[in-house]
């Protein structure tokens, strides 16, 4: 089954660590062994081979950076002081991944229009397993501090940004991670400019005020790329995780909800001391399947992993080593009662149906 990931920071990675995602995982590790990334970032989960082999066909590449008050360390390059120093860093990565695919059209293909996304998939879809098919990059932008106002949102557009989460910690647009808040007037103008060009709204990382303001204000198509229920989090309070009400509220919007396979998104009282044996793929399935009984269906609910993201290997569920081992959900899908057709639909098939409506015809 194809897999679509709706949440992957390469551009941050290539440029904080010079992580070359052509290579195999284990060339990337091999490589970092006595690096910086592995102490900052752990063990990749990504590289081509791995993309290949877990018909990963389409990712949603994030342009991303946080504010300096939320920077890691004097080894993280990718922050910024204020919106003209973010729109500076983001235009950087969104160089980068012009980079990539000019440089490696045999591995990676940007996706701006309907055709270039369905004549990708067609590809992967015609696969007999023995062709090496490039991986298709979906532009996100991860917090909006990048458009100085929303005029600049064209630009944007015009470059291939297709998906936009206003906040990742809380902005001049509204409430993120560790920092609540509601929408401000400029959060609102942001949507403004957003529906216009038919953006997709990502509201992973908004404080869940202003999740529940977008999606009551919100015309457009909205999804959570990367959100993990809180319900099934004891003694979780962090806003960074969608309550009943959030998730509830995209159903009835037909959005989309990616699931993370981060152990400490999985159970929060997780930490290392305690081994990766102790969360394994079914914290994955009981995250995705309770979605799908609060929808009632399989077509709300899909992957994104936010692998690479500040974690490796080691943060991930026990059977997990690479991106391809997500292909083993789906015997354990199957065997929580769901058909292979909704199967198809979590694994992917569900990002597939929003891009195949929402993606512009022509740039």
């Amino acid at each position: 089954m194809l897999i679509i990931d709706a949440h992957e920071d390469l551009a941050w990675n290539i440029l904080t660590f010079g992580r070359d995602y052509t290579l195999s995982a284990r060339e990337i590790r091999q490589r970092e062994r006595d690096g910086e990334a592995p102490l900052h970032n752990g063990d990749t989960l990504l590289g081509w081979p791995e993309y290949q082999r877990g018909r990963v066909a389409v990712v949603f590449a994030t342009l991303f950076a946080a504010p300096i008050r939320r920077r890691m360390g004097e080894w993280d390059t990718q922050f910024y002081k204020d919106s003209l120093s973010a729109h500076t860093i983001y235009s950087r990565q969104l160089d980068e991944y012009y980079r990539l695919v000019d440089n490696h059209p045999d591995k990676f293909r940007l996706i701006l229009t309907l055709q270039d996304f369905l004549d990708v998939v067609d590809r992967w879809e015609r696969s007999t397993g023995e062709e090496q098919i490039p991986v298709g990059l979906v532009l996100l932008m991860e917090g909006a501090e990048a458009v100085r106002d929303p005029g600049e949102l064209v630009e944007w557009w015009e470059r291939g940004v297709r998906i936009i989460g206003p906040a990742w910690a809380g902005n001049r647009f509204c409430g993120g991670t560790r920092e609540p808040g509601p929408l401000t007037p400029e959060g609102y103008a942001l949507l403004d400019g957003m529906s216009d060009l038919d953006l997709i709204l990502d509201t992973s990382h908004m404080d869940e005020e202003a999740v529940l303001q977008a999606t009551d204000y919100y015309p457009g198509p909205i999804i959570a790329s990367h959100s993990n229920a809180a319900a099934l989090l004891k003694r979780v309070e962090s806003n960074r995780f969608f309550s009943d009400r959030q998730i509830q509220g995209l159903i009835e919007r037909d959005g989309i909800i990616g699931i993370v396979p981060y152990n400490r998104f999985l159970d929060y009282q997780w930490t290392p001391k305690d081994g990766r044996h102790a969360i394994t793929l079914h914290h994955v399935v009981a995250q995705i399947d309770y979605i799908c009984q609060m929808a009632g269906d399989a077509r709300h609910v899909g992957l994104g992993t936010d692998f690479d993201g500040g974690f490796g290997v080691q943060y991930t569920p026990a059977e997990v080593d690479t991106i391809a081992d997500l292909q083993k959900l789906i015997p354990l899908l199957e065997q929580r009662g769901y058909t292979v057709d909704d199967v198809a639909a979590i694994l992917g098939e569900n990002w597939l149906s929003l891009l195949r409506r929402t993606l512009p015809e022509t740039t």
